[in-house]
């Protein structure tokens, strides 16, 4: 059985570390799962980090960016990964100044293509550097082409009116990312896990998937990082229930339409024929034959959004 592969992106100073540190935090079972960080420099300040947050095996490579030099690194540091440890799920933490292209590619190289299966690229963009992206070079622009899944992070350190705009102008430059604003890199961690066409479950268990509380400590900063909430910050929640079927034409109609602040839609949605399951995320819809409960019920995360606005365009396309 191959290991899973999972790359996390992003220039220097977007969040990345503290993504990693909340994920290891989060995850339940980590036995079979190991960190890669590469660090830019000799010195492996964020691995130390790392290595505080959780029990998962950490495996620092210094010096460069996994390009050239590193890449005969990184292909033994995987193969000796495969034969010690036989792991699951592999992350590596690429540096912000590294090319995930190069990453990929070394992935399928032939000593590593049996034993591995690269999976997706998370990138994290610091929301208050995103003006300045020009400066940053192709580096930058490659680590958005390669971006599965793109978090604009650090919203706070911004004016709100500004976050619609930056939405969409990543949607813009990234043709099939997907795109969630997030405080503290802090995201439903099955999003993250998720391949690319995010898959499923059809059992009922999945129905309620574990959303965003502001109530709670979900978002809550990681070892003091931060001090903003989320609720402050602008994020909601909702649940929208209906035992009366959608006019599938005019749902649809309204999933293509929904702004990019309002990312995660789950849940059964009931039309005239049959039930469908939808699995919205970050602009991206996926939808499954559902056999479980045959009325309408789904949960909403978004920012900034106006609830009534959203429930009133649901109820027309009843």
């Amino acid at each position: 059985m191959k290991s899973n592969v999972f790359i996390i992106t992003g220039f220097l100073g977007s969040g990345k570390t503290t993504l990693l540190k909340r994920i290891l935090k989060s995850a339940k079972d980590l036995s079979r799962t190991v960190v890669i960080v590469n660090e830019f420099g000799k010195v492996g300040i964020d691995g130390s980090l790392i290595k505080d947050t959780a029990t998962a095996n950490i495996v620092e490579l210094n010096s460069g960016c996994i390009c050239c030099s590193l890449k005969l690194d990184m292909i033994q540091t995987l193969q000796t990964l495969k034969d010690e440890y036989a792991p699951e799920r592999v992350i590596i933490e690429a540096s912000g100044v590294a090319d995930p292209l190069s990453i990929i590619e070394t992935l399928y190289d032939r000593n590593l293509a049996p034993y591995y299966s690269y999976e997706k690229t998370i990138m994290v963009v610091a929301a208050d550097f995103w003006g300045a992206r020009h400066v940053f070079g192709s580096v930058f622009k490659s680590q958005l082409k390669q971006a599965d899944l793109i978090l604009l992070n650090k919203i706070d350190t911004i004016e709100k009116s500004t976050i619609p705009s930056l939405l969409k102008e990543i949607q813009k430059e990234s043709a099939t990312g997907q795109i969630i604003p997030t405080l503290y890199g802090n995201i439903d961690p099955n999003i993250l896990w998720a391949c690319k066409e995010i898959p499923i479950s059809d059992s009922g268990s999945d129905l309620f998937f574990k959303a965003y509380d502001p109530e709670k400590d979900l978002y809550a900063p990681v070892n003091g990082e931060g001090s903003t909430s989320a609720k402050q910050a602008g994020f909601i929640t909702f649940l929208y229930e209906t035992p009366l079927p959608f006019d599938e034409k005019k749902f649809k109609r309204f999933i293509r339409t929904v702004p990019l602040e309002l990312f995660r839609i789950k849940g059964p949605v009931q039309f005239s024929d049959r039930t469908d399951m939808l699995n919205f995320v970050g602009g991206k819809s996926e939808w499954i034959k559902w056999h479980g409960h045959t009325a309408t019920c789904l949960t909403f995360i978004g920012w900034n959004v106006a609830e009534d606005m959203i429930f009133d365009q649901l109820n027309r396309c009843i």
